[in-house]
């Protein structure tokens, strides 16, 4: 099911650290950089912290500039953002000012946890996840019951690496404080996990007063058919390469790309791309790739379109391209409709070859841009 689109917020010391160990919060940010905060609290329809984070700080999570809450009005949504917090145990304090400020408030927690936290009186609708706190099924429920498509989180430290590790952080924006604590006892911003293999891309830099804002974009593709934050960035482009397609009106226009495990792309294509008016997206992608490089069997293709199991124009459909090249993870936005081919069927004809298909169907529609004249022939 969709998740929302998931934004880490954090500011760490140059040595890492998110605070130090004294009995004041340390001030990491300054106030250019509280303003910017701001400005993205606002923008979210959620802001979610660690129980930890609630019991060491005490924060109250508010949108302070009236000027934007009442632009979040004047737009149709509520003064202040949803404001959501995970607990295992459910043994919160229920005088804390996160429970007393804003607008609405919901506890993530256990089966157990929600029983406790229902004994203390909590000022919020309690959500049991199960026997065991998990990630994915707090996320679809915060999508589909509270309507939340952006969850800006801030901590704690814990939480940041638990998203992470999971694939499941669209952007890390982390802002970067020319100070260091350099106590080892110190939280430190992650902790030890499985983290992607290579490099996160770099969105942007800059200057925010004396600190450095930078945010970053995660790459490696997801495992098996858990889909990572990183799978919805890739289709996205594979849908954009879509839009590249010259017109026709006997084939669809189709994007894709092929990404190594650690997140480097490998190549990209299009339907009918460099004049060839019968070559298919994953079809273009994959003959620029070198067919001996090792990366290709544990890659992932990402095509808008399902790869085709049959056509006349070449021997090969893509579906058996894809195989053929030691590939067996796809990611798709849309099965392949009756159109040209009745049956059509790549999917099963990946699946029958070992491969793992993955469709994200919250994609479909950005997939179907591109063809709706040929939708419903």
């Amino acid at each position: 099911m969709p998740h929302p689109y998931v934004l880490l917020s954090a500011a760490v010391s140059l040595d890492g650290y998110l605070d130090d160990t004294g009995p004041e919060r340390l001030l990491l940010s300054g106030p250019a950089d509280f303003d910017r905060v701001d400005e993205v609290r606002a923008s979210a329809d959620a802001i979610l912290v660690g129980a930890g984070t609630i019991r060491a700080d005490n924060p109250r999570l508010l949108v302070n500039s009236p000027e934007r809450r009442a632009g979040r009005v004047a737009r149709g949504r509520p003064e202040y953002p949803l404001k959501v917090t995970v607990s295992g145990s459910g043994d919160l304090d229920p005088a804390a000012r996160f429970w007393h400020t804003g607008g609405e408030k919901v506890l993530y927690t256990t089966d157990e946890g929600a029983e406790r936290a229902r004994a203390h009186g909590l000022a919020a609708d309690v959500v049991p996840l199960g026997p065991e706190l998990d990630w994915r099924r707090l996320l679809e429920h915060l999508h589909a019951v509270r309507g939340v498509r952006r969850l800006m989180v801030e901590g704690g430290g814990r939480i940041h690496t638990q998203l992470l590790t999971q694939g499941l952080a669209d952007e890390l924006q982390l802002v970067l404080a020319p100070l260091f604590v350099g106590d080892p006892d110190a939280p430190r911003l992650f902790g030890p996990g499985t983290y992607q293999g290579g490099r996160l891309r770099l969105l942007e830099t800059r200057a925010v007063g004396d600190v450095v804002l930078m945010r970053y974009e995660p790459t490696a593709p997801g495992t098996g058919a858990l889909p990572s934050a990183a799978d919805h960035h890739w289709l996205a482009l594979a849908c954009d390469l879509a839009a590249l397609c010259p017109p026709s009106g006997t084939a669809f226009s189709v994007g894709a790309v092929v990404v190594a495990a650690d997140g480097t792309e490998l190549a990209r294509g299009h339907s009918r791309e460099a004049g060839d008016p019968v070559v298919h997206a994953e079809e273009a992608a994959l003959a620029k790739v070198d067919p001996t490089d090792p990366r290709l069997t544990t890659a992932t293709v990402y095509s808008s379109l399902e790869p085709c199991a049959r056509r006349a124009s070449r021997p090969a459909p893509c579906a058996r391209l894809i195989l053929d090249a030691g590939v067996r993870r796809v990611v798709t936005a849309w099965r392949e409709p009756d159109t040209f081919v009745p049956g059509a069927d790549g999917s099963g004809v990946l699946a029958g070859g070992g491969a793992t298909v993955v469709v994200l169907p919250e994609h479909e529609g950005r997939a179907q841009a591109p063809n709706g004249h040929l939708i419903g022939r």
